[in-house]
């Protein structure tokens, strides 16, 4: 009798520390998702269209080098240093600039 007791008990604070845990990371999705809401606003106010598209391209291809591009146009609006909207031209610049070079690969015929 006893150990049913025991187990019910602890059976109880599993739960508790389950449903914890569940809120916690509800919590923490809620406040990823409210953060990247506010990056999209910041990156719509300062791309074109046609720059916002290109950069989803990147992203899809290359979504470390968008992200780290996306992080200092951030920065840089935060710090005052954009005053003008970037258009496709110029993010094309902008990402000629961080993309990786190409390597050239030659096959020989022997």
């Amino acid at each position: 009798m006893e150990e049913d007791e025991e187990l019910e008990a602890l059976r109880k604070k599993r739960l508790e520390q389950i449903q914890m845990d569940q809120g916690q990371r509800a919590i923490e999705q809620e406040q990823a998702a409210q953060i990247e809401g506010q990056r999209q606003a910041v990156l719509r106010k300062i791309l074109t269209p046609e720059a916002r598209e290109r950069m989803g391209r990147v992203a899809l291809a290359y979504p470390d080098i968008a992200r780290g591009v996306e992080n200092q146009l951030i920065a840089l609006v935060q710090t005052g240093r954009v005053k003008s909207v970037i258009d496709d031209v110029g993010l094309r610049e902008i990402l000629r600039k961080v993309m990786p070079k190409k390597r050239e690969i030659k096959i020989e015929r022997r």
